[in-house]
């Protein structure tokens, strides 16, 4: 006799959500792409016992060793106890009195217990926990080993390792700060009338003005100018820095970005990045960098980079500086170099790989000179941070 298919007639898109939030709420971290695997695993299996639905939920929304025990407790809690089938004509049997943790169905007007899941799609069941997502959401580009690894040091990577994270970088910049520009663009909500338009308009209306053409100021990427320190202290992540200064090269906009790499002296590396091969870009990047891994002069690198014609490229731009702050030249020399460029950027913001450290204090001369000058500071240092650095790329306003 063929047994019974589980889920029949069962949203499977709601269930997904339903469980992912329920796994995040007890510890483990679920990929962003779990869900639809799940859903898609389901479709492809179709399980018809728990134990072939426990290893579809396993293999495809558990990427860690470590959240295994977390995963077999929060799916004992849910479907051990329950003593229902898990298809919808199997809930028109009547439960024991003793048992109390099994699934029940709940109307759209009432509250759903913690141990339950969603049988339709409504309100409560697509809604997930949003307290369990204050952790990591990588995109989906980076393989599972890799997401799994989300808060530890560039420095424990191998360069196999980085040459993937510098794949994602490119791809994970997709939106880049905004900037309005002078001409302007048809938009229903634009507070501009245009007057023109709306005149031209009228001719199919017997010349009265039935609806009016509004505009808006256009927006336009703005520029990036990056500097990254590369001299000794900064060696273990110098390369990772290099493919988000390679990220920033690839993007196609008018005002192209400018990158450049210091240690004791300013070295342009904006052509270079420009390499269509991430391998060859960095390895030439190195290559041109003739005092990597030496000594740093911060605060006169950036005083040189404001008296070339590159230095134009910092007006009205976010400046991003990557580097340790440990400086040879003395504070006051910084302090000059950061008061201008803060004259000229839009933002500046300080990519700092020690500042991850829970135990950092900007205690050194150099970082005490240059913080007031800087909108924000970021560690950088892992996945996690490099993620939220994009995030607050992408997020910054039209301006």
């Amino acid at each position: 006799m063929t047994r019974a298919v589980l889920l029949r007639g069962v949203d499977l898109a709601a269930f997904a959500v339903a469980v992912v939030a329920r796994l995040r709420r007890g510890g483990v971290a679920v990929a962003p792409s779990g869900p639809a695997l799940f859903v898609q695993a389901l479709r492809r299996m179709t399980p018809r016992s728990r134990t072939e639905f426990y290893w579809a939920a396993r293999l495809t929304l558990v990427d860690r060793m470590q959240d295994l025990a977390a995963f077999d407790a929060v799916f004992a809690t849910v479907f051990a106890d329950a003593v229902l089938g898990v298809d919808p004509p199997s809930r028109t049997r009547s439960l024991p009195t003793e048992r109390t943790s099994a699934p029940r169905v709940s109307g759209r007007g009432q509250s759903r217990q913690s141990g339950e899941v969603p049988w339709a799609t409504t309100r409560s069941a697509v809604v997930a926990d949003r307290s369990a997502d204050q952790g990591v959401a990588l995109p989906d580009v980076l393989p599972s080993r890799l997401a799994a690894r989300a808060q530890e040091p560039f420095d424990h990577f191998d360069p196999d390792d980085l040459r993937t994270v510098g794949t994602w970088l490119e791809q994970a910049s997709t939106h880049w700060p905004q900037r309005s520009s002078r001409r302007y663009e048809t938009h229903p909500h634009g507070k501009r009338i245009d007057f023109r338009a709306t005149m031209n308009n009228s001719r199919r209306t017997g010349w009265e003005s039935a609806v009016l053409v509004r505009t808006r100021p256009r927006s336009r990427p703005r520029r990036i100018v990056m500097i990254c320190d590369v001299s000794r202290s900064m060696q273990p992540y110098s390369t990772i820095y290099l493919h988000l200064m390679r990220a920033a090269v690839q993007r196609r906009s008018p005002d192209r970005p400018e990158v450049f790499a210091f240690s004791t002296s300013l070295t342009r590396l904006t052509s270079v990045l420009a390499h269509r091969s991430p391998d060859v870009a960095v390895a030439r990047a190195n290559d041109k960098v003739v005092d990597r891994y030496g000594g740093t002069h911060i605060g006169r690198c950036l005083g040189a980079l404001l008296a070339t014609p590159s230095g134009n490229a910092v007006r009205g731009a976010v400046v991003v500086i990557a580097s340790d702050g440990w400086d040879s030249d003395t504070p006051d020399v910084l302090a000059r170099a950061m008061a201008r460029i803060r004259r000229r950027a839009w933002r500046v913001i300080w990519l700092n790989p020690r500042a991850g450290d829970s135990r950092f204090q900007p205690a050194t001369g150099a970082m005490a000179a240059a913080l007031p000058y800087c909108d924000m500071m970021m560690p950088a240092h892992t996945l996690a941070g490099m993620h939220a650095f994009i995030q607050d790329l992408a997020s910054a306003v039209v301006t």
